[in-house]
């Protein structure tokens, strides 16, 4: 399957009501284990800075889908939008150090806490999502690839 033909079968399943009832129920599971928590978030922009940080996102292909799907016009991703982040050092989604996707970001975004404490259950959450999202992605017979945020953005780079 070319990169072409594989966006848009992702974002076909990013589309499909069924598919997305069930990401959305894995996002609110983690929403809702992240608020028993209640980690400490200095919306400070510094997880979104993966240079400085010295960390990468990773998501699936379904997630870079879902976010894709649901993004403005005005936040349309190009590789020029790309180059600019991945020269930066940072997400292309992030604005004034706040997440510009704040209510479409894939796992990696919703379980990252620069708070010290939620390091390790943090771990352990995102781990449960991946398997479920992979698990997912087997049910409905979605290709799987799991890939670093900015390199799986450009499957959609330049799409109408």
């Amino acid at each position: 399957m070319n990169g072409d033909s594989l966006a848009g079968a992702w974002l076909a399943a990013a589309n499909d009501a069924a598919i997305v009832v069930r990401l959305e129920s894995i996002y609110q599971l983690i929403a809702d284990q992240i608020e028993a928590r209640g980690p400490a978030c200095w919306a400070s922009g510094r997880c979104c800075n993966f240079a400085k940080t010295g960390h990468r996102l990773y998501v699936t292909g379904l997630e870079a889908a879902y976010t894709i799907a649901r993004l403005p016009p005005s936040q349309r991703i190009t590789e020029e939008t790309l180059g600019a982040a991945e020269a930066r050092g940072d997400c292309p989604f992030l604005v004034s150090n706040l997440c510009g996707v704040h209510t479409i970001k894939p796992i990696g975004c919703r379980v990252y806490f620069c708070d010290r404490s939620a390091q390790e259950w943090q771990r352990l959450l995102s781990e449960n999502a991946l398997a479920q999202i992979k698990a997912l992605h087997d049910e409905f017979r979605i290709e799987y690839r799991y890939g670093e945020w900015r390199a799986m953005l450009r499957y959609f780079a330049n799409e109408s």
